[in-house]
């Protein structure tokens, strides 16, 4: 579903801001996509090439460096075959990660997202919402038929508690941390949740091998990156192997694979940085803080140029776009 504005604010104070696609002169702000529609997409288009072997159900079961570039792969069904670059793209607790011997650091947040799909009485306007919370940040994300994806940042604790509630009283909770900004919430969908952490690996690559996604880098969710990364993180490393191929170079040298590494690593890190000081500075409830923090969000919001700025990097408008992005913003 696309969106063309995008409206935060604190429930603590008086902060906030509104992002209009209008005045950064762009039709959208962006587009809200459900995880399993891109999923099904990429799956079909899969499928239809020719030169991709689709080995599915099955899971990895062990990964050895071959003496060269390249790895031996071993599955869960007894089939085992050998590759020049081995991709981990397997989420946060990536086996390949860890059959490549690649640390993390990171922490956890001490918090759980609860997710999952609402209508609500008023419409969505198309415009995603998000409201700090002493416990977290709150979202509502529009969706294509009416109904709105959520994420709701909280304790440990809170989210439990929240799992456990009939449809009919996380309604009412749910509209209740929410200001009734959208009115009653008149439909709720499957509940889930799941723990937040930042995390981020020491290195991307190994001498035929690469990360990729949560496997790489998980980042709080408060403002929807975290796909965004790990799509920019495919796209950058299909260029690289693309080139190599061109160039007649082995596409898992370390050579090539250091090109990926480069590219992605600081432009996440970045992310990682901000989103991490957010998170911080929205959960510290002293009165100084706060009042600053509230502050912030409306010079922000009255800064033109520097909001358009902020806009515009989130939209994946600026950076050093491979060109995959570059080609679908054309």
């Amino acid at each position: 579903s696309p969106f063309r504005d995008m409206r935060v604010w604190d429930a603590t104070g008086f902060g906030h801001v509104h992002f209009d696609s209008a005045t950064i002169g762009e039709p959208l702000l962006g587009w809200i996509i459900e995880n399993r529609v891109i999923q099904y997409t990429l799956l079909e288009r899969v499928r239809q090439l020719a030169t991709v072997e689709l080995l599915c159900p099955t899971a990895l079961k062990t990964a050895e460096p071959l003496k060269g570039p390249g790895w031996r792969v071993r599955l869960d069904d007894g089939r085992e075959f050998t590759t020049q670059l081995l991709v981990g793209a397997d989420g946060a607790q990536s086996k390949v990660r860890q059959q490549a011997g690649i640390a993390t650091r990171g922490w956890s947040y001490d918090q759980k997202a609860v997710v999952g799909n609402v209508r609500t009485a008023k419409p969505h306007q198309a415009t995603a919402w998000q409201r700090f919370l002493p416990t977290g940040p709150l979202a509502f994300l529009p969706l294509h038929d009416g109904r709105c994806s959520i994420v709701w940042s909280t304790t440990p604790e809170q989210a439990d508690r929240l799992l456990t509630l009939d449809d009919a009283a996380f309604a009412e909770a749910l509209a209740e941390a929410f200001d009734q900004r959208l009115g009653e919430i008149i439909e709720v969908g499957r509940r889930g949740a799941f723990p937040l952490r930042l995390q981020h690996t020491r290195d991307y690559i190994r001498p035929g091998l690469a990360l990729i996604g949560d496997a790489a880098h998980v980042v709080h969710p408060l403002a929807g990156q975290g796909v965004n990364l790990g799509l920019l993180d495919a796209a950058t490393l299909a260029e690289v192997i693309l080139d190599a191929l061109t160039a007649g170079q082995e596409i898992g040298a370390l050579k090539v694979l250091r090109r990926y590494e480069r590219w992605r690593k600081a432009d996440n890190l970045l992310m990682l940085g901000v989103m991490d000081g957010f998170k911080r500075l929205f959960s510290n409830s002293l009165p100084t803080v706060g009042l600053l923090r509230n502050l912030g969000l409306s010079l922000t919001d009255a800064a033109g140029p520097l909001k358009n700025l902020i806009a515009r990097r989130a939209m994946g408008l600026e950076g050093d776009l491979p060109r995959l992005a570059r080609d679908l913003l054309s």
